[in-house]
């Protein structure tokens, strides 16, 4: 099971996040690649508890949606509403210059899967409470599924 939390898997990560371009073109949704790079940078930051995103849980979603999304092999579907605070069209950080900030999306997935973070019961905006484990397995599943989204 692919998480940041294997040295091997952020290398993955770290490898295609280096493959993007400004120019990269996405193949589905609305974001464009600067605007995808700040998106996850915002979602580490809700992690690591710089960003408090507006809950939108449920029973559902806590239970058989987050199993279904971190533990089934299948690749998450297109096209979910993101939260507000990591929309980077509403209240989402805006781009900068890119090189900037893929650098800095590089430094928070190493804060979020090297050092002494502690999220064993952050709260997850749809998702709820989660381990420490959980937290780095939607990490990985997250920043892939946004990358296949340009092709990398």
């Amino acid at each position: 099971m692919r998480t940041l939390a294997r040295e091997v898997d952020r290398a993955e990560i770290v490898r295609r996040l280096r493959t993007l371009r400004a120019d990269s073109v996405r193949l589905w949704g609305q974001m464009s690649v600067h605007q995808m790079i700040c998106h996850l940078c915002d979602s580490c930051r809700v992690m690591t508890g710089e960003v408090i995103a507006s809950d939108a849980s449920g029973r559902m979603e806590r239970t058989v949606i987050k199993w279904m999304a971190l533990y089934l092999p299948m690749r998450w579907p297109r096209g979910i509403a993101t939260r507000p605070e990591v929309d980077q069209l509403r209240a989402g950080t805006r781009p900068t210059e890119f090189a900037t900030d893929v650098a800095a999306l590089e430094a928070l997935l190493d804060v979020i899967a090297i050092r002494d973070v502690m999220f064993d019961g952050r709260r997850h905006p749809i998702f709820g409470a989660m381990s420490q484990t959980s937290w780095l397995r939607w990490a990985y599943l997250h920043v892939d599924h946004h990358l296949r989204q340009f092709g990398v």
